[in-house]
């Protein structure tokens, strides 16, 4: 379930996406934003481009909550399930990591908080990695 909710909010990222640049393009092409290009001290054609590329950021980054909503609207008779089943699950994630005081550039924390986790066998590795990187801490090297 949780792999079918991240496709879905990824799909909704690219058409909300999409959606944001088209409509971004269409709006700073009417003249709207005429004055606030006029201020920065850029080439017009290149500011519009900048904010067109922000109107498609903005659609990238709403998707996901739209996605999730229209996620839980199609299940909602497992909506109760999935949310207690999560919130087991990323308290079992809050126990089981490691400590992140001792990591460094060269030595980070291993997926701090359990997002690429799909699968029990993915959780099962994800103990492994958290338990190397605790033993990799307390080790006393010479």
């Amino acid at each position: 379930m949780r792999l079918r909710r991240r496709r879905i909010q990824i799909g909704f990222s690219v058409a909300t996406g999409l959606a944001g640049g088209v409509a971004g393009a269409a709006a700073l092409s009417s003249g709207l934003a005429e004055p606030l290009v006029m201020q920065i001290p850029l080439d017009p054609f290149f500011t519009l481009g900048l904010m067109t590329l922000a109107c498609v950021g903005m659609g990238w980054l709403i998707g996901p909550s739209i996605g999730g909503q229209v996620f839980y609207l199609l299940n909602r008779q497992y909506k109760g399930q999935i949310m207690q089943k999560e919130s087991e699950f990323f308290a079992r994630i809050k126990n089981n990591r490691a400590d992140p005081s001792n990591s460094s550039a060269g030595n980070p924390v291993p997926d701090f908080y359990g997002e690429k986790i799909q699968s029990v066998s993915g959780y099962r590795r994800w103990l492994k990695d958290q338990r190397a990187f605790n033993k990799k801490k307390t080790a006393n090297f010479v």
